[in-house]
């Protein structure tokens, strides 16, 4: 039995929808362990095309199980409407193969409107969020004043819950001349919706013990980016959750012993959305080559990628940070018609270089990348299966990147199609 944590080296947007989805059709059990609805993974499957934003990749595949677990924030309305849209599809979603955590947090509707609030007004200063909810809603699970699902059974515990939450938020809405969110009626919708989300609602921690003395298969999905975490991203250009593997444990309610093998899903090249520092960002014609090529658009938001060359030194302090054992390489190909690539080895900051990225946001904008330069191929990788027929050149970027960033590279994507990868290493295999 091997349990496997997917989380992206990068600032998201890797790749990891298609990643996700050929390893969860060998797991018994998907499990997303933190971040919201402002997480996208789009999936390709005999012809479909599933767009997932808050339900787990393991879904839309039968016999697996899949489960939102207690690190997640959860926008119930968004949730029964995805399941909705899901549903459409011919794909059923039920109480046998669909579990939300009993502890899961739950975005309401003032989460949204906070968060957008402070984005129209934080001017050049916004961080560029989803507007969501996603961190207003994170804001009140550690502030303990958060409605979560388990508080749904309760009519009185629910309205007990919400005069607790609605007096932090109301005082700060009124200050700022908003209107005034009534318990009542937000109770009432709450308590509407309750049956749906509670029928596939479950101590989620009991679950997991009960698949490992099974012997099942995990598979634990993050969203998101390493980069984005809250702790060791690009503060305070971040998600509200922490993103990196050691976060699967506390997101679902199992030890860090369950977990046998992380794979860090990297680009190869680099993107962000949003604001935040981006030392390799390229503002002229290769950075617009690479979106067109790459489709480099936001699955939730359509939000346009900023695009750069590939970050070595982010990428290896990444891995050490979330004990990467292996990287999935993705869309090699989007660099086929280049005559040249780069990837930056180090950083000059002040005259002086180093090898990492600091901490300190003032730092982070300062830095300017060394690059390594590679010939390109300027031919096509286009559904390549096998790593020896890959051109030279991108055998040889391909084996810099791994000896730079000092992890194996256990597969290599040449489209988006599921089946155009070249395969080197399965960790469920391992």
């Amino acid at each position: 039995m091997k349990n496997i944590v997917v989380v992206g080296s990068q600032w998201g947007d890797e790749g990891k929808g298609k990643i996700v989805d050929w390893l969860s059709d060998q797991a018994d059990v998907v499990i997303r362990f933190q971040g919201g609805h402002n997480a996208g993974h789009t999936l390709v499957i005999d012809g479909v095309t599933y767009k997932l934003r808050l339900l787990p990749s393991g879904i839309v595949r039968k016999n697996k199980i899949s489960i939102i677990g207690n690190g997640v924030v959860v926008d119930p309305w968004a949730l029964l409407e995805e399941i909705e849209e899901i549903k459409s599809k011919g794909v059923d979603v039920n109480e046998n193969n669909f579990i939300v955590s009993e502890s899961a947090n739950l975005i309401l509707p003032f989460h949204r409107e906070m968060d957008e609030i402070r984005e129209d007004a934080a001017g050049k200063s916004k961080i560029g969020t989803t507007r969501r909810g996603i961190g207003p809603a994170y804001e009140d699970k550690v502030g303990r004043r958060s409605i979560r699902v388990m508080d749904l059974r309760s009519e009185s515990n629910l309205d007990h819950r919400l005069e607790n939450v609605l007096l932090h938020h109301n005082a700060i809405r009124k200050g700022l001349g908003k209107k005034i969110y009534k318990k009542d009626q937000l109770k009432k919708e709450l308590l509407k919706i309750a049956p749906e989300i509670l029928k596939f609602s479950q101590p989620v921690w009991l679950k997991i013990d009960e698949f490992k003395k099974k012997g099942k298969k995990i598979l634990f999905e993050g969203a998101q980016g390493i980069l984005l975490d809250v702790d060791h991203g690009t503060y305070p250009f971040v998600t509200s959750s922490n993103t990196v593997a050691a976060s699967a444990a506390t997101g679902t309610g199992c030890g860090p012993n369950t977990i046998n093998y992380v794979l860090g899903i990297t680009k190869a090249y680099t993107t962000r959305v949003g604001e935040g520092p981006f030392p390799t960002e390229l503002k002229d014609d290769i950075g617009e080559i690479l979106g067109l090529r790459g489709k480099e658009f936001g699955t939730v938001t359509s939000r346009k990628r900023r695009c750069g060359w590939f970050d070595g030194v982010l990428v290896r302090q990444t891995i050490k940070i979330s004990g990467i054992d292996g990287i999935a390489l993705t869309k090699l190909d989007v660099l086929d018609e280049l005559d040249e690539i780069k990837m930056c080895v180090q950083y000059e900051l002040e005259g002086k270089k180093i090898d990492y990225l600091s901490a300190a946001a003032e730092d982070q904008v300062k830095v300017k990348p060394i690059y390594k330069t590679f010939k390109g191929w300027k031919s096509s990788t286009k559904g390549i299966k096998n790593i020896d027929a890959l051109p030279d050149n991108a055998k040889k970027y391909v084996y810099a990147i791994e000896d730079f960033v000092g992890a194996k590279i256990s597969s290599i994507s040449t489209s988006p199609e599921r089946e155009d990868t070249i395969l080197l290493e399965n960790p469920f295999d391992l």
